[in-house]
């Protein structure tokens, strides 16, 4: 049996120093580990946990390691990670069990001077106050410390959103996201669909703003279940399933949808029109059309054609061609870290100004790809406004055909309406999200 701990340390290495993607590096280990699905359960638990509060358990390290954390080996810089992660976050895990587990790794894959060190950082720790570590007068610091957010970020949100709600953001991306399913409406209705996920065993609730979403509460493996593996439910987050419903679609339109890639919005799009009329899916990378076309088949959808194209680059095939264009364009992903924590670290601002001129780029060929009297739908997942309605501000400023057509999702707490769209603040069930809609009007 492998140790969990240890896979634990090896699949964070793999995304701190490799740049790895969670998700992925996750799955491939967990699917070659010999461990026991509650052990399974653990990793899961110590990766996402370690990744999201990194910037937290680095400032920890930073007073105990003399050398700094840049000189430290990376096996041992990252068993101390999972253990400060464990002794601070997880209280169903003794403490000292916690550090003398980390102890007897470290002495059996690097040596017994390796594991003198992390003995006397961890006890060091254990006798220190959290307090110690930063300056609670400072709100910013104080806010990347609790909330474990780099100080950049933090004063961005402040600056766009005031300090409650940026606080009240920070604390929805810290949550852990819960599994929601989009109930396909080809197939299946959603009366029994609810009824054979019962009988399969799966503990369920209705979402409270999308009415094809069902949240998982628990329950094995979803992509094991006869509802998901014939097409009768696919995974999506409910801020995501927002999108396609919000299109105002109808039955024989033509949609075009220039970032398709991985497909969730693209299906729910031809689920909405039954299966009618022509949904072009187009991605700049063609192996992830190949993706979609998977998922697609698995749904029973067939009125989807796939190309591949850079919706940066204007195509004059594609000219007053659709009905309705979706652009769910390339950003910097803020809204999401529920799902994908390592964004706490990968992303910088000068990453976030430089998309916003391909995010243009998108809208203005969108632009002229969309019929008249049609509708352009612009979405994000992340929760940067200038990505999001400065955005808006400035496609309405240089196009003045367009205009502003209302979206209303109802008056739950976390959707935000404004003049340039509407903001869906994270919470324990939804991911950050930015929706407008431009009517096309002459």
């Amino acid at each position: 049996m492998d140790n969990a701990r240890k896979i634990a340390v090896d699949i964070l290495q793999n995304i701190f120093d490799k740049g790895g993607y969670s998700n992925i590096v996750l799955n491939k280990n967990l699917s070659k580990a010999d461990l026991e699905n509650r052990d399974k359960g653990l990793v899961t638990e110590i990766v996402y946990g370690t990744i999201k509060y990194k910037y937290t358990i680095d400032k920890i390290l930073s007073k105990f390691l003399k050398n700094g954390l840049k000189k430290q080996d990376s096996f041992i810089l990252n068993i101390l990670r999972i253990t400060i992660y464990q002794i601070k976050y997880l209280e169903k895990i003794p403490q000292f069990a916690a550090v003398n587990e980390a102890v007897e790794i470290t002495k059996k894959y690097k040596s017994l001077g390796s594991s003198k060190l992390v003995n006397g950082v961890l006890r060091n720790y254990l006798r220190s106050n959290d307090s110690s570590y930063i300056k609670e007068s400072h709100n910013i610091e104080a806010l990347s410390f609790n909330y474990s957010f780099e100080p950049w970020m933090v004063k961005l949100l402040i600056k766009q959103y005031g300090n409650v709600t940026a606080e009240n953001i920070m604390d929805g991306l810290n949550k852990v996201p819960s599994i929601t399913l989009r109930i396909n409406n080809i197939k299946t209705n959603y009366e029994n669909a609810v009824k054979e996920l019962i009988a399969y065993g799966y503990e369920i609730e209705e979402d409270s703003v999308c009415p094809e979403a069902v949240r998982v509460i628990k329950g094995k493996s979803i992509e094991n279940n006869p509802l998901f593996t014939s097409g009768m439910a696919t995974v999506q987050d409910e801020s995501a399933m927002l999108v396609a419903p919000a299109m105002s679609l109808g039955e024989n339109m033509t949609v075009l949808d220039l970032c398709s890639a991985p497909g969730g919005k693209t299906t729910h799009i031809s689920e909405i029109m039954n299966n009618t009329g022509t949904v072009y899916a187009f991605d700049i990378y063609e192996d992830k059309l190949a993706l979609i076309m998977q998922n697609a088949k698995r749904l029973g959808i067939t009125n989807i054609k796939y190309n591949a194209l850079d919706a940066t680059v204007y195509s004059s095939d594609l000219k007053d061609l659709g009905d309705r264009v979706l652009i769910d364009v390339p950003c910097s992903g803020l809204g999401i870290i529920r799902k994908k924590p390592e964004i706490k670290w990968t992303k910088n601002e000068a990453e976030l100004n430089n998309l916003i001129d391909i995010q243009r780029k998108i809208m203005t060929n969108a632009a002229l790809y969309v019929k008249k009297g049609g509708y352009i739908l612009y979405s994000t997942c992340t929760l940067n406004k200038k990505e999001n309605e400065e955005n808006i501000k400035w496609f309405l400023s240089k196009n003045k055909n367009f205009a502003m057509e209302r979206i209303f999702f109802g008056n739950a707490l976390n959707i935000c309406y404004s003049d340039f769209g509407v903001t869906i603040l994270p919470n324990e069930h939804m991911d950050g999200f930015f929706i407008a809609k431009l009517n096309k009007i002459e």
